[in-house]
């Protein structure tokens, strides 16, 4: 504990030029009588610490003393720095070790670049929750997220519908999307998504190894590739990225269950995207305009895929005269009525 202290306060050190009493005592969470007598220990072990008296005192190192990560420029640094997500981190666990890989990184830069930090900090922000949404983060979360640095296998409880099953499950990343977080798994030799709220319970193996180098109880008793100690060994073909961003897509395809047939104006051809799913928006606008494109009103005709009727009527009102329903008739009837009740409100 004591060495990991004076290793810190070596690094405070190294990426300020300068530091009170009162600040290390601060940083380090101790007394400041403790920082007085961590400074005597360095010293006395070769580092440079050296103490300016009165009132703008305090402790430095001199002669240069530091190690620099050589071939690092400002735009690299900065984009080191921008790299981390402190809420994700919080969320995790993983605040503390963050902020220590920070700190050791300011602390080797060049004193040039001891502002990549702060300009990163202060030119992008990530803020990951949806609007008009109270962000909570999952009580298991930090659990599957030491399971997924240490790629081990887990045996989760969720909630499917109104049913809580188990599962054994080998998490390979997570994904925060608008405040939720998502685990990408393996489970019966097939990748699959979890929203990690819905899991009521997470057991990760204590590290005991099985002779024969599998663990036991594969789900279904399925077997796939593991290691000791409940660990598996990871697919390295396995891209988080890519995979989050196929599924998402799929996802939101799978919702899409209808079709509604809309005539729409310039205006409302720029509007569509807008108003209902981003994708099949511009992919019913490139097939309406390959096809026979717009008719002698100038307006184009589509055929856009919808989750339901009902959720079409909401999207769709968006558009007011810039879109007239066609079909079906039922949807189409249903915008009429609004239409003349809208009309009589202005009448």
């Amino acid at each position: 504990m004591r060495a990991a202290r004076l290793i810190k306060m070596v690094l405070l050190l190294q990426a300020r030029p300068s530091m009170t009493g009162p600040e290390l005592a601060q940083e380090l969470e101790v007394s400041e009588r403790t920082v007085a007598r961590d400074v005597l220990s360095l010293s006395e072990a070769g580092v440079p610490v050296y103490a300016d008296r009165g009132r703008s005192g305090g402790y430095r190192l001199i002669g240069g003393y530091r190690t620099r990560l050589t071939g690092l420029g400002r735009s690299e640094a900065e984009a080191l720095f921008l790299s981390g997500v402190p809420s994700a981190l919080r969320e995790m666990g993983l605040a503390d070790a963050a902020s220590a890989a920070r700190l050791k990184v300011s602390a080797a830069l060049l004193p040039e670049l001891r502002d990549a930090a702060t300009g990163a900090a202060q030119r992008f922000h990530l803020d990951a929750p949806a609007w008009y949404q109270e962000p909570r983060t999952p009580a298991l979360l930090p659990a599957v997220a030491g399971a997924v640095w240490d790629d081990r296998r887990i045996t989760a409880r969720y909630l499917r519908k109104d049913t809580e099953v188990e599962r054994q499950l080998e998490p390979y990343g997570l994904v925060l999307k608008a405040g939720v977080w998502y685990l990408a798994a393996r489970a019966q030799g097939d990748f699959r998504v979890y929203r990690v709220d819905r899991f009521t319970a997470v057991e990760v193996p204590d590290g005991r190894d099985v002779p024969d180098g599998r663990e036991d109880g594969g789900e279904d008793g399925a077997e796939g590739p593991t290691g000791g100690g409940g660990r598996f060994i990871r697919d390295e073909a396995f891209d988080l990225p890519t995979f989050w961003a196929e599924r998402a897509a799929q996802f939101a395809r799978s919702l899409l269950r209808e079709e509604v047939v809309v005539r729409l104006s310039a205006h409302g051809v720029r509007r569509l995207p807008h108003v209902t799913e981003r994708a099949a928006a511009e992919e019913a606008i490139d097939a309406a305009r390959s096809g026979d494109g717009p008719d002698a009103q100038g307006r184009l005709t589509v055929r856009l895929a919808v989750e339901s009727a009902e959720v079409a009527y909401a999207q769709l009102l968006g558009l007011g005269p810039e879109g007239e329903v066609l079909h079906p008739p039922a949807l189409r009837e249903r915008f009429a009525a609004a239409a003349r009740r809208t009309a009589a409100l202005y009448a």
